[in-house]
């Protein structure tokens, strides 16, 4: 009986992490690298959750209307060692996101990208993408060598 609940647990050990890591996408399987995107705006909240965070930032019009994005970012624990933290990335912190746009462009009743980098009030950046998931390598990423041909992000 004891080596039946071995056996048990041992497949459900197995199942676990193929179940977590087939949840995982690409980049080009959600994102558009031809789809450079500028969101300047206030945090709305901040979802600390795996194998993505994503950070919801308010952008408001010139004509007063408004625009919610939904910013997928790193890991929380990579985030967090990059100096992410919560207390940096409160509701109502300004903020300046780079990245690229979902392929589907669909912004009703909200709008999705990939974010990149993240710029605050005092001008302090930080990288806020995951690496090596096919995104574009456009220097956003310190630890990654820029290619010229995919600096497509658009300046600060």
């Amino acid at each position: 009986m004891a080596s039946l609940a071995r056996c048990l647990a041992a497949v459900v050990a197995l199942l676990l992490p193929g179940a977590a890591g087939h949840a995982h996408h690409a980049f080009s399987a959600e994102f558009d690298a031809d789809l450079p995107v500028r969101v300047s705006g206030v945090v709305t909240r901040v979802e600390w959750i795996n194998p993505h965070a994503w950070v919801h930032v308010r952008v408001e019009g010139e004509d007063g209307a408004s625009q919610d994005w939904m910013l997928e970012a790193g890991t929380p624990n990579t985030l967090l060692r990059r100096g992410l933290t919560r207390n940096i990335l409160q509701p109502g912190t300004e903020v300046v996101v780079r990245g690229y746009q979902s392929k589907d462009r669909v912004c009703d009743p909200i709008c999705a990208a990939s974010g990149r980098d993240i710029t605050f009030a005092d001008g302090s950046r930080l990288f806020m993408g995951s690496s090596g998931t096919g995104a574009p390598r456009d220097g956003a990423d310190p630890t990654e060598p820029r290619r010229d041909a995919e600096s497509n992000l658009p300046e600060e």
